[in-house]
């Protein structure tokens, strides 16, 4: 059996594919969310999920939560005798879930799809992937949460019109444009912030509320640990009465007295502009590179809990023009369509018509030099090689030459972000190459990049006009693939290891356009040039979908020039 799992910031939830739909798994106190929260009492037992949330006030030295956002770091955590690192409390919630799903269905779960944020790097999805492979799981894929999200919106009954998955949880932020189109869910950009979320605007409320809530400072003495906690769990309280109504009691007692001030609705929206205003980068971002107006959306789809505040949904609203749509369950959605993944997995037969294709979420490079304007080279420069948004599976190549006389060898670091200089992007392998000493300039190697949708990194680079390649696969340490698993993926990568230009139907859409060149004369010769040129810069592209469109333009300008359909 393949369960979906949400592993969020603040609860995770589990769920299955059963008689044709998704179908969430209740824990061992018949809740459906399980409270993303690890504790260690006295004798050294560990707690997770609501037995761990509710000694978070009480012992808040204990117990730990929001977690989920240190993935992928060194951040460690002391409980009781000992420590722990993301990985390992976010596997302590995993097996939880595992054990509610098998005492459920009374059977044994062989693997897991889990969700993370669309804009989760390298490391942190390989920590996810590792965090699953402790609790006992084999993760069979991870998805994107806004991506999963749209599966759980009825996929089968949409039409092709884009639709953008707004994606507020408890600690992370994440938008994904997707169209669906004969049974085939294509997520055209994703973008996100992983630092922004439901606990970001408890800790606003604390802030706005703090100075006017002991005013005599007679809290001034309380342990700072604890009175945080206190401070952190009213403003989760107010921030959720607030949901409901126009104002909320924010208290908290300490030594037996109670300490409360009323926050109103819009005190709250005044104090929370700041975080408001941050959801709107990753939104036109995600515009940008899907080259999506926001009039062509068709809906605003809200996932995560924290899209339930008044205060996000009058901003999103705001923000597009009109209201979102929130039928299916914010807190649920994400476990929903990861369960759909899941049944695709297990090959249901009511999903057999159904493909899911994603995006890279971050730019893949190398760095290379540049000319610093005074004779030398400004080194450490990022060059992006395959884009974020990229549909995947992908493969793209860039070319670059030497920078000095008689140089020997290439060394390229392979690089994941969107920083300028690549120290602000994360590090994933290198490949050295020897050349043949030359002149500056006069060796050109190829560098291509072929990344599928399990996260497998290939990187080809060649010396033309020698026999010099270098080849380096990266992948996921914990991703326990056999030999034959590997060489399948790397052929179906192979596979992609053509340009465009190259391509059949492109090389005869070029032929063609050719033929007529030469079949003309006067201004119909010159646009004919113009079209071959703008086709030329599409196929520069190496994108998929910019080449296509462009070809179905050259092909019936060419169709209305010559009169007749060319076959």
């Amino acid at each position: 059996m393949i369960i979906g799992i949400d592993l969020g910031t603040t609860n995770s939830a589990v769920a299955i594919w059963r008689d044709g739909e998704s179908v969430l798994i209740p824990n061992a106190i018949g809740d459906l969310l399980t409270p993303s929260a690890v504790s260690v009492d006295e004798s050294g037992a560990v707690m997770v999920g609501m037995a761990a949330r509710e000694r978070q006030s009480t012992h808040p030295r204990d117990t730990v939560t929001a977690f989920k956002r240190y993935m992928g770091t060194q951040q460690t955590v002391t409980l009781g005798k000992r420590k722990f690192d993301s990985e390992e409390l976010s596997a302590l919630v995993l097996r939880q879930l595992k054990a509610d799903a098998e005492a459920f269905t009374g059977e044994k779960v062989t693997g897991a799809v889990v969700t993370v944020p669309a804009y989760f790097n390298d490391r942190q999805r390989k920590a996810t992937r590792r965090a699953g492979e402790l609790a006992g799981l084999k993760v069979e894929r991870l998805v994107n949460e806004p991506t999963a999200a749209a599966l759980a919106f009825g996929i089968q009954t949409r039409e092709q019109e884009p639709f953008l998955v707004f994606d507020l949880g408890g600690g992370t932020f994440d938008v994904s444009i997707v169209e669906v189109f004969e049974g085939v869910v294509e997520v055209r950009a994703s973008s996100g912030d992983n630092r922004l979320g439901g606990e970001d605007f408890n800790e606003l409320l604390v802030q706005h509320v703090r100075p006017k809530l002991d005013p005599a400072g007679k809290l001034a003495g309380a342990d700072p640990v604890v009175l945080q906690e206190l401070l952190r769990a009213a403003a989760e309280r107010t921030r959720r009465k607030l949901s409901e109504s126009d104002e909320a009691e924010f208290a908290i007692v300490w030594q037996g007295e109670q300490f409360a001030i009323n926050v109103t609705s819009a005190d709250f929206e005044t104090a929370a502009e700041p975080l408001l205003k941050r959801l709107r980068d990753p939104v036109l971002r995600s515009l940008r590179d899907s080259s999506i107006r926001v009039e062509a959306l068709s809906e605003i789809v809200l996932v995560g809990g924290s899209t339930r505040m008044p205060v996000v949904r009058r901003a999103i609203t705001r923000m597009f023009g009109r209201f979102p749509n929130a039928t299916v369950h914010p807190d649920h959605a994400v476990a929903l369509g990861a369960a759909v993944q899941a049944g695709l997995l297990a090959r249901s037969e009511a999903l057999e018509e159904v493909r899911l294709t994603d995006v890279c979420p971050f730019t893949l490079g190398v760095d290379h030099a540049e000319p610093d304007g005074r004779g030398g080279w400004r080194t450490g420069l990022f060059s992006p090689i395959i884009d974020r948004n990229t549909a995947i599976p992908a493969s793209r190549v860039n070319y670059y030459n030497t920078v000095s006389d008689n140089q020997r060898e290439l060394r390229f670091g392979i690089y994941q972000g969107e920083a300028r200089e690549v120290s602000g992007n994360v590090k994933l392998g290198e490949v050295r190459v020897p050349i043949p000493p030359k002149p500056a300039g006069e060796v050109v190697v190829e560098c291509r990049f072929s990344y599928d949708t399990s996260g497998l990194l290939e990187v080809d680079v060649n010396v033309p006009g020698t026999s010099t390649s270098r080849n380096l696969v990266i992948m996921d340490d914990a991703d326990p693939l056999t030999d034959s698993q590997l060489a399948t993926r790397r052929d179906a990568l192979a596979a992609l290891k053509q340009h465009p230009r190259d391509e059949s139907e492109n090389m005869a859409v070029l032929a063609r356009a050719a033929r007529c060149y030469e079949g003309f004369i006067g201004e119909r010769r010159d646009a004919v040039g113009h079209w071959i040129g703008v086709f030329e810069n599409a196929l520069a592209t190496q994108d998929p979908r910019t080449i296509k469109e462009a070809r179905a333009r050259l092909v019936e300008a060419l169709d209305e020039i010559e009169g007749e359909r060319f076959l």
